[in-house]
């Protein structure tokens, strides 16, 4: 009997990739595992095609979590290849989103590099901030793009007691300097809606530049753990 053929009861299979016996029934109940031989008196039997099939699995787990990697050895084992890949791809394609959402941030960093620091001058009606013309002048867009940013619900600012002028305080002016550089390299509302609200979560231009340098690591290292996993599927399907 070749390596390949040797038989594996559910003990033996559970030893030899560090789970417990219910965890191995667990995974063949939910399609991780191929069915699983049976002797006469009921009992799994099991083959080196699945303990590569839990490697393989575990394998998939740290880049693409465990949901997806059930779903793609689910589709492997009943027939549907190409449905798994298809996973696969849905997974790496929101993964160059998280990228894109990243740069974005970035380029939001640029825009502030400077002018944190920098308040931006009183409005000449008064202290409280500035009106919607002077903003527009400051920024270096239109009245009309501020009041679409504000309808898509990317700037937020106050209103004047009594006459319900808008007023944009130096946050304001801050979050439409970002959205005018973003809106520039092409970025759409609903990536941009974000980098805003890690600006405002963070508080400053520092606090979200220590959250986009460790959001890029762990790009990185999710990165890295997908090709580990992939690789593992592609030596599972030959």
């Amino acid at each position: 009997m070749s390596n390949r053929e040797r038989r594996l009861r559910t003990v033996d299979l559970a030893r030899a990739v560090g789970l417990s016996t219910q965890q191995v029934r667990n995974y063949e109940d939910a399609g991780v595992l191929p069915p699983a031989g049976r002797t006469d008196a009921g009992y799994r039997v099991f083959g080196e095609r699945h303990r590569d099939a839990l490697l393989t699995y575990r394998a998939l787990q740290p880049g693409y979590g465990a949901v997806t990697a059930t779903r793609v050895m689910r589709a492997v084992h009943a027939g549907d290849v190409a449905g798994a890949l298809a996973l696969v791809d849905a997974a790496h394609a929101a993964l160059h989103e998280e990228r894109v959402a990243l740069r974005a941030a970035g380029e939001a960093l640029e825009a502030l590099s400077g002018r944190d620091a920098a308040p931006p001058p009183r409005s000449s009606d008064g202290p409280h901030g500035l009106r919607i013309g002077e903003v527009a002048a400051l920024v270096g867009v239109r009245t009309s793009a501020l009041r679409v940013w504000e309808a898509a619900g990317l700037l937020v600012p106050g209103r004047e007691h009594g006459t319900g002028y808008r007023v944009y305080g130096p946050a304001d002016v801050r979050d439409a300097r970002v959205v005018r550089t973003l809106r520039r390299s092409h970025h759409l509302f609903e990536q941009i809606r974000p980098v805003l609200d890690d600006l405002r979560r963070a508080g400053s231009g520092a606090a979200l530049r220590a959250a986009v340098e460790a959001r890029g690591r762990a790009l990185t290292v999710r990165t890295r753990s997908m090709l580990a996993g992939a690789a593992a599927l592609h030596a599972y399907l030959e």
